[in-house]
Order: C-alpha cells, then structure tokens, then sequence
C-alpha cells in the first residue's frame, strides 16, 4: 500500500481501530485514551501526516498533541508498510466470543451461541444483528436485551474519531461556524457526492458488505476545520435518509462540536435545507418571517 493513500483520515482511523481493540480487551483507560486523542489530533491537522514523516521523520510526528514515542513508532510503520504489528497482535488475540462477551449483559455462553447461530464475529455486526431482528432469535434474547444491546453499541461505537460524540449537539452558546456556511459545505459535499467525486470509505457500522459508500469531505472554511459525511445512524437508516441528513463535525482553535443538516417537511421550511437546533436562523436566512410560523423539527 502506497503512503500516496494514506492521508490524516486513514490514519487516525487505524489508531482508533487500535483503541477500539485495546479497549475491548480491558487495556488500562490511559492507554486507550492516548490512541483517541492521537487520532483526534491527527484526524485535525492540516498538514498531511506522512509529508511530515518524510521531511522529519518520528520526531516530527512527535510534535503533534498527543503522539508520544510509541505512537508515533507506530504511525511511522504503518505509512512507510502498510501494516501494523500491533493491531495485527490485537486482531489476532481478540476472539470473536471474547470481543463480544465484553459487551455488558452478554456472557461467555451467550456470546458463543450468537458466533456460532448467527456467524457474527464483531461489535458492529452484533449491532447490525440487534437491529435487524436475527438476535432476538437466539435463545436467552428478548426484545428487552436486544434494546439494551442497541442502546449501549449505540454509545460504544458511536463515537467518532474527534471525540465528539454526545448525547446532544453542540449547544447553541457554544461557539460555531455561521449559518451560511454550513449550509455551503452540507451543499458542497451532496453536489460533489452526487458526481462521484469524493473519496469513499467503508463504514463499519450497518455495513455488513463491507462496501465503500460513504463520502468524506473535508475542507477549511474561514478558519473552521470542517469535515461532512452522510449519517450512518440506525434512524437514518430506519428513516431511509442515509442520503439527505449530512453531520458536519467542526473544529476551530479550542473550539469543536457537530451539526446535522436536513431537508425541512413541512412548515415555512419545507424542501429547504436546515440545520437542526439553528432552525430559527433558518427562518430568517431564508427571508421567512419567525412569527408566521413555528420552527419544524426534523429528525436527527
């Protein structure tokens, strides 16, 4: 595998792919926690990290927020032979029953009988499983597990490389990039999803495939680090809206946080794109006047 393929984003993923692994086999916090934020760091940098790789070698790769020594090893053996010894010794240690006997409510017994009926060997595939209905089919499930199973792969695997995932969006008096141009960015990547133009990726969650259809855009915008994909929710997927809700993951000195933007049904907004909790703003960057109508709310 070539470094011109590796950029910030396929780098970081591989880094919290480790994490995921070393958190699932109950590795110390700090050492999970130190593969996250490195991710994070890198996921965010502006400069291509294997342009930095070549010009200082593991001690510029030093240089950025949290990349220690073994980290940075680690990156630099990834980019320069397209495998990493440690996430192999990870793969390999992690046994399908144990990965997904470290899922709370689910034990040793449990988690053999769902391998072996149900062929499922990964977290995301158990949560693909739990939404479909098939592992409700194995005996010592109920729908009442099968919820909880949801809900708590929902919170596990829901969180992104940036670490911004949350119960709720960013809150309104946190700062944010302007209306416009979320709404310029959410336009520019379903247009240039739309033409094929975006790099692909394959997303582990409901995506039992493995196939690449998920686009990534990533671009600065007035001093906003801004990067847009389709959501790839288990509600966008119930709601057959994969293709229309577009999350934009922000990030700008200290300041981070994430939107979702839609298309309006109903109300004074309705077909036009808006961004959920700013939907007041919505009203007037549309020219709609606030008090002849009540702000929609669309789903997320």
């Amino acid at each position: 595998m070539g470094t011109e393929w590796k950029d910030n984003i396929d780098v970081a993923d591989m880094l919290e792919r480790v994490a995921d692994l070393l958190e699932g086999q109950d590795a110390m916090p700090f050492r999970v926690s130190a593969y996250r934020k490195a991710a994070n760091a890198i996921a965010s940098w502006p400069q291509p990290v294997v342009e930095l790789l070549a010009a200082d070698g593991e001690a510029g790769l030093r240089k950025l927020p949290g990349v220690g020594k073994s980290i940075a090893a680690a990156v630099a053996e990834w980019v320069r032979t397209g495998q990493l010894g440690l996430l192999h010794r990870l793969e390999t240690e992690a046994s399908p029953e144990q990965l997904l006997a470290s899922v709370p409510g689910i034990g040793p017994e449990l988690a053999r009988r769902i391998h072996q009926e149900l062929g499922v060997g990964t977290l995301e595939e158990l949560e693909q499983a739990a939404h479909d209905g098939s592992l409700e089919d194995v005996e010592g499930f109920g729908p009442r597990r099968g919820q909880q199973v949801r809900e708590l792969l929902a919170a596990r695997l829901g969180r992104n490389r940036r670490g911004l995932a949350r119960k709720q969006e960013a809150r309104s008096e946190e700062p944010q990039p302007e209306l416009a141009l979320l709404l310029q960015m959410d336009e520019e990547y379903r247009r240039r999803a739309a033409a094929g133009e975006l790099r692909k990726i394959a997303p582990r969650r409901f995506n039992p495939s493995g196939e690449a259809w998920l686009p990534v855009l990533r671009r600065k915008l007035d001093g906003w680090s801004i990067r847009a994909l389709f959501s790839n929710t288990a509600l966008a997927h119930q709601q057959e809206a994969t293709h229309d809700w577009v999350v934009l993951y922000f990030d700008k000195d200290d300041d981070e946080g994430q939107c979702t933007v839609v298309t309006a049904h109903g109300g004074p907004l309705d077909g036009r794109r808006v961004v959920r909790g700013r939907e007041v703003e919505c009203l007037a960057y549309y020219g709609v006047e606030a008090e002849e109508a009540q702000a929609p709310q669309p789903h997320a």
